[in-house]
């Protein structure tokens, strides 16, 4: 076999994606979406510190407009500013919504919308995780034994 090492005739190539040659360092970006707002919190890898965290109320200044994939991808990219400067660009993500005994169990609209402006701004995306608490059966649900009659 002839070996593929560079020579006078033929230079070595070099590796021009910036994705590459850059270290990555990862933190993970807590999406708590409900109906009426959208917050994000960014922590380092143990999520301990706090390295970034923004509303929607910080965006739009209307309540009515705080979870609306507008204001959320506003949020989305104040929070990647804040990450980049201080050196973390790749994310993990937990997406949570309201849940627990009475509450909605799914995320409300600016979940999806933060979670692709993130990946846009071009934070690399490791995990997306759902983590929304869940109930195990603990307290009674309201509406009677035969349930909401309507």
């Amino acid at each position: 076999m002839k070996s593929e090492a560079p020579t006078m005739e033929q230079p070595a190539r070099e590796n021009i994606d910036p994705r590459v040659t850059m270290k990555l360092r990862w933190g993970i970006a807590h999406i708590y979406a409900s109906y009426n707002n959208t917050i994000i919190t960014i922590t380092d890898i143990t999520g301990t510190e706090t390295l970034a965290r923004s509303s929607g109320g910080q965006i739009v200044k209307v309540h009515r407009l705080e979870s609306s994939p507008t204001a959320a991808m506003g949020v989305a990219k104040k929070v990647a500013e804040i990450c980049r400067e201080k050196g973390i660009n790749g994310l993990y993500i937990r997406v949570k919504a309201q849940g627990g005994h009475n509450r909605p169990k799914n995320p409300g609209p600016g979940a999806q919308a933060a979670i692709r402006a993130l990946s846009r701004i071009g934070m690399r995306i490791g995990k997306i995780e759902e983590v929304t608490p869940e109930p195990h059966n603990g307290c009674r649900m309201k509406g009677g034994r035969r349930g909401r009659r309507v």
